[in-house]
């Protein structure tokens, strides 16, 4: 005899591992509903729009709603606020979970009135009959038990959204006026106040013979409570900020004064970068690989064009440095953390301390975003660490810039190859693109051991992790948007992962789609200008995707595409002392997310300065018009700060851009004229737009550098020196 055991139901996004309705909603008597999410606010606006969907299925005032930080203790476990799938899949949990709720109450409301269920309305909060009110969700929740798995949408009453509004989030006037609400601000009482000292790069070496002298002597200093070490993990505990700062300086500068680090120059010769990328020991795997193979048409191809590509390492540049609050208790942690994932540093806090993760609980507090994985982990790490020499005071721990640029993960530096073959009618044959770069993941909680900068540098360490890729279902990592939009017959893609670790790298905004799209978008200009046609036309005859077509012939009518020639004309006979370009460039992000076009005009003299941004976008159904707007004009800055500007620069002993002076990012007066337009459709689910921007914007840069000046710059950032050395190469060939 045998049985058999029903699967559950898989349910969409963060319902699938959080299942009932009270993990996502708690009603309260007064007609308030606190709303649980384990994505974390970062500055984005998903708790805002989060709310918004709650107050669409209830309907309620988005007023109404309390959109909870998310925390250990309460919050459904969603893993990493990351990758734009914030609305994707918690925003569906939210919606279905508040339906099904709404579908309760209903039911509920109907049962104590004797009145049918269909013939009840939902306003404003309150349930209505016959223009009736009878009562409200505050006055039937007592009763309700909402520890149900909600029902999948298929089996809840159907739902006709309108399109969303835009209402004012309530967090942005308490930023403006600098009201208190970061994790920097928060003071408990009794705290304490740490300072880390690094070692120059992960492979040092400190001599403890002169460590013991020094130590001694920082310990005499004012306020210091104690300095503690264990390997090359090494803080200290002071009664103020102002003593830990002059206590941890005093240290690192007797450490350098007595030549007391042995550094081993493990560090890649920067100005070999992209030779050291390819040369280096390398994991290769196939993304994609059509049926129709690359060799055969290849040989069928007239004639092959070729091209290579890259970025530097990049740092997340946030305008804060990290910080963490911990509290040892009896029987536990407290931790006040910014990080993107609390539960995934739970776990690697429960691990490296050697404690049930049940025992540690992480409240989560807004602090500088930076839509990756920076320092917050390893500020959560140094804060715990710490305490356990407080005797049971709370320790706040704040980086220093140094610390910040020094060693949070960098994006990892990329090198991108591609090849395309045409025929006589110069239609594409064949596509090829390789990538060779480290792996775009070290976040905490998905290894046996922990992946915390702390943990690596302690005397019993913990093994350095190498960087890893996440699965293509989830998008892929530095091989993310390296599988072209466009339908070629005969198209392979490899990616050559590096497996070494000389300097700390993870996941930065857009992960590989700033570098890939930058590529294959740049590469389809230069395949459209070698064989006579307009971009635009040239990306249409292979771009399937009406939805793809339809933001891309948008984006081009939004920036006057046709007469882009006329106006670079125009604009040399005004006698103008710069050069002007208009460029353009498609991606779908993570080929299954948001659809963005984009067109950047430039103006060239001795350096690129980019005069306006025409971005059209498709998100799905829009939630919030304001925040996706936000979200895909913020990307967009953000990645013309990166192509025009930001390379981490280093020796082969340490990272030397650790301050702005020596790594530059955008200033506001160099900010272009944006402009957004959704493409709204609620018949489509909706999708993240933080990300959408990065590649696309970068290429189109690329390729109005190119409309104005002649000159290919296949390089990031594109500098003066870029342009200069391509110029070079250009008259050698």
């Amino acid at each position: 005899m045998s049985t058999s055991i029903d699967k559950p139901t898989v349910l969409p996004g963060g319902l699938n591992t959080n299942r009932q309705i009270a993990q996502w909603l708690q009603f309260l008597p007064d007609g308030r509903v606190r709303l649980l999410s384990g994505k974390v606010e970062i500055g984005q606006g998903i708790l805002h729009a989060l709310a918004q969907i709650a107050a669409q299925e209830l309907a309620l005032d988005v007023s109404c709603i309390d959109a909870v930080a998310a925390s250990t203790a309460l919050s459904p476990n969603e893993a990493v606020t990351s990758g734009s799938l914030s609305v994707q899949d918690s925003g569906i949990a939210v919606r279905l979970a508040s339906r099904h709720a709404r579908m309760l109450f209903t039911q509920a409301a109907a049962a104590q009135y004797a009145v049918q269920v269909q013939d009840i309305q939902v306003l404003n909060g309150q349930f209505m009959h016959q223009g009736r009110v009878l009562c409200g969700y505050g006055d039937l929740c007592h009763a309700m038990d909402l520890h149900l798995e909600v029902l999948p949408a298929e089996r809840l009453p159907s739902v006709t959204l309108a399109p969303g509004s835009s209402p004012v989030r309530p967090d942005l006037v308490r930023k403006f006026f600098g009201a208190a609400d970061y994790l920097q601000d928060l003071e408990l009482p009794g705290m304490l106040h740490g300072r880390m000292l690094r070692p120059p790069n992960l492979q040092a070496r400190l001599n403890d013979d002169i460590w013991l002298q020094v130590c001694g002597q920082v310990q005499q200093l004012p306020g210091v409570q104690g300095v503690y070490r264990d390997g090359c993990q090494i803080g200290l505990l002071a009664q103020t900020e102002v003593q830990a700062v002059q206590a941890v300086e005093s240290l690192r500068q007797a450490l350098v004064e007595e030549a007391a680090w042995f550094i081993p120059s493990e560090l890649p010769d920067a100005t070999q970068l992209n030779a050291w990328l390819r040369n280096s020991p390398l994991q290769t795997t196939t993304v994609a690989s059509s049926t129709k193979a690359v060799d055969v048409a290849r040989a069928q191809a007239v004639r092959t064009l070729q091209a290579d590509y890259a970025r530097g390492y990049l740092h997340h540049g946030s305008m804060s440095p990290s910080c963490a609050l911990a509290q040892w208790r009896v029987d536990g942690l407290d931790v006040w953390s910014h990080s993107q994932g609390i539960f995934n540093l739970r776990r690697d806090l429960a691990l490296a301390l050697a404690i049930a993760p049940e025992q540690v609980t992480i409240q989560h507090m807004q602090g500088a975003g930076c839509y990756g994985h920076n320092g917050a982990d390893d500020v959560a790490f140094d804060a715990a660490w710490l305490a356990r020499f407080a005797s049971g005071a709370p320790v706040r721990v704040l980086w220093s810039r140094h610390d910040e640029m020094a060693w949070s993960p960098l994006g990892p530096a990329m090198s991108v190859g591609l090849q395309a073959g045409l025929d006589a009618q110069d239609r594409v044959v064949f596509w090829q693109h390789d990538i060779w770069s480290q792996g775009h993941g070290t976040r905490p909680g998905r290894n046996a051991t922990p992946a915390l900068l702390g943990c690596w540098l302690q005397h019993a360490e913990f093994p350095i992790l190498l960087a890893e890729n996440a699965a293509m279902s989830a998008g892929g990592g530095s091989e993310r948007n390296a599988v072209p939009p466009y339908q070629f017959d005969a198209l392979q893609v490899l990616n050559h992962r590096v497996m070494q670790m000389p300097m700390r790298v993870s996941a930065l905004r857009g992960l590989g789609a700033h570098t890939n799209v930058f590529a294959a978008e740049s590469f389809m200009d230069e395949l459209a200008h070698a064989t006579g046609q307009d971009p635009l036309a040239f990306r249409l005859q292979y771009l399937q995707d009406p939805r793809g077509r339809a933001v891309l012939e948008q984006a081009a009518t939004q920036a006057q595409w046709p007469h882009r020639d006329a106006r670079q004309q125009a604009h040399a006979a005004t006698g103008a002392d710069t050069a002007w370009g208009q460029g353009l460039a498609y991606a779908r992000y993570k080929n299954t997310g948001a659809y963005c076009a984009l067109v950047a005009e430039v103006e060239v003299a001795e350096q690129v300065r980019v005069k306006r941004l025409y971005i059209v976008a498709d998100v799905g159904y829009v939630v919030d018009a304001d925040g996706a707007s936000n979200q895909l004009e913020g990307g967009a800055i953000q990645a013309t700060s990166w192509t025009l500007l930001e390379a981490a620069k280093f020796d082969r002993s340490q990272v030397l851009s650790v301050d702005w002076e020596n790594y530059p990012i955008l200033r506001f007066n160099d900010v272009p004229e944006v402009s957004v337009e959704l493409l709204s459709d609620a018949q489509h689910p909706s999708v993240g737009a933080g990300e959408a921007t990065i590649g696309p914007c970068a290429a189109a840069i690329g390729n109005a550098v190119f409309h104005a000046l002649g000159v290919r710059v296949r390089e990031m950032p594109i500098t003066p020196e870029q342009i200069v050395k391509a110029m070079d190469q250009a008259d050698t060939v």
